[in-house]
């Protein structure tokens, strides 16, 4: 059993990079935002009144999970590790999904607090886990959202483990769900095996603000639950947002999460107030993260400046307060008719444009591949392998050459594979959104 120590809660920073010189009549202003938390500041407001992060392990126990019975067992190890590595005093609940969802532990209706007795307790129901029934993923989430309703936990968050499609329920229903939860709770989600559709998966972890991976061999699972759990137990500050405000004039392009993964967020916006608007993040704890953010300024000569935009951090008050700022950076705008320094591209937003730019590759790429398409496939897996070779992602060029044969890295010049093992393709697919850092010089 891993016994965590409680981290104190984070503080935050926030660093603006960009070229914010435009020539005359430019309009777009290009910003990558850094956000920073880093552990040893007191407790904020929230976390102090509700406590710590309460859990529920989601485990997929359709008949499909016997075949082979590896996922099974695989299953049951996972989330037996993962009950493990709670923190003394964590509420949580495991569910059994199949195409209804059941309380495995406690029951009732309720979370247990975990301690020795409640883990051995837990660790014993799961020894009665088996495979049989459907798939319906939203009938999961929502029992796992009613069972953290009852949560003062200032994190909530849900692991959910899947091994085949969403077959037994109406794609709008299980839309509707994530809609109802976003917000409400975080979620990591993970597919075991090769048999699950890449693009369910993590669409419910884009949606719930969660990380989303392939476990290929069950016999991975275990490590990799220990590893999301404690990634959990190490957050501490809920429901932080990315808030934009505006001047008269300005309008937002988009908002998008560009590292460590790139998340488009520009629909996720809630208005806060005149010229306002907030963006979710979700939990954090000892981390960095970086936003690009593109606003559309009015044009104006040689020689005036503005501010564009201000970026502010901020979490919801409660009972009516104010939401806390946490952190804030501002975004400017400066006209010149310097020719080097208007054309001239900051490296950070050079590199996080490229990376966003490679995800996209794949995503076209590998769907292309899938049509039968064999030049769009061509081109747009070159281009990535380009642009990983550019960027110094390593990780990225290793699964792009498991489905394409490199030729020349720096031309993108590819040939597609004869075969390609499903587990590679979904990995690539799985994975494409996961970025790297600028490097550093």
């Amino acid at each position: 059993m891993a016994n965590f120590a409680k981290p104190s809660a984070p503080r935050f920073s926030v660093e603006v990079y960009q070229n914010e010189f435009l020539p005359q009549g430019g309009r777009d202003v290009h910003a990558i935002v850094t956000v920073t938390s880093t552990g040893g500041a007191t407790a904020t407001r929230a976390t102090a009144d509700r406590g710590t992060a309460d859990v529920v392990i989601m485990v997929d126990c359709s008949g499909s999970m016997e075949y082979p019975p590896e996922k099974m067992r695989g299953a049951r190890e996972a989330t037996a590790a993962a009950v493990d590595t709670l923190r003394d005093g964590t509420s949580f609940a495991v569910i059994a999904g199949t195409h209804v969802a059941k309380e495995v532990y406690p029951g009732q209706g309720r979370l247990a607090v975990a301690d020795p007795v409640t883990r051995a307790q837990a660790k014993e129901a799961l020894r009665g886990l088996s495979s049989g029934g459907g798939t319906a993923i939203g009938t999961w989430l929502r029992l796992a959202d009613g069972l953290l309703r009852q949560s003062t936990a200032a994190i909530r968050h849900g692991i959910l483990l899947t091994d085949g499609r969403n077959e037994h329920e109406d794609p709008a229903v299980l839309r509707a769900t994530l809609d109802a939860c976003a917000g409400r709770f975080t979620c990591d989600a993970r597919g075991v095996g090769t048999d699950w559709e890449v693009k369910e998966v993590t669409g419910i972890a884009s949606a719930l603000l969660g990380s989303a991976d392939i476990v290929a061999d069950p016999a991975h699972l275990a490590g990799d639950f220990t590893r999301m759990m404690e990634k959990v137990m190490g957050k501490e500050v809920a429901d932080v947002a990315l808030r934009l405000w505006t001047p008269v004039g300005v309008e937002i392009q988009y908002v998008k999460q560009v590292a460590p993964a790139v998340q488009d967020l520009t629909a996720r916006r809630t208005e806060a107030g005149p010229r306002a608007g907030d963006y979710p993040t979700g939990s954090w704890g000892d981390e960095s993260r970086e936003y690009h953010v593109c606003v559309r300024v009015p044009s104006a000569g040689v020689g005036q400046e503005m501010l564009a935009a201000r970026a502010t951090l901020v979490q919801p008050g409660t009972a009516g307060e104010p939401a806390a700022v946490l952190a804030q950076g501002l975004v400017r705008a400066v006209w010149t008719d310097d020719l080097a320094a208007s054309t001239a591209i900051n490296p950070q937003v050079a590199h996080y444009t490229g990376q966003a730019e490679l995800a996209q590759a794949i995503q076209q790429g590998l769907e292309a591949r899938k049509l039968g398409d064999v030049d769009g496939a061509t081109a747009k897996l070159g281009r990535a392998v380009q642009l990983a070779n550019v960027s110094g992602n390593a990780d990225t060029a290793r699964l792009l050459s498991k489905v394409v044969d490199v030729v020349d890295a720096a031309a993108g010049t590819v040939r597609l594979k004869a075969k390609v093992a499903d587990a590679d393709e979904m990995t690539l697919e799985t994975r494409s959104t996961q970025t790297v850092r600028v490097k550093k010089t």
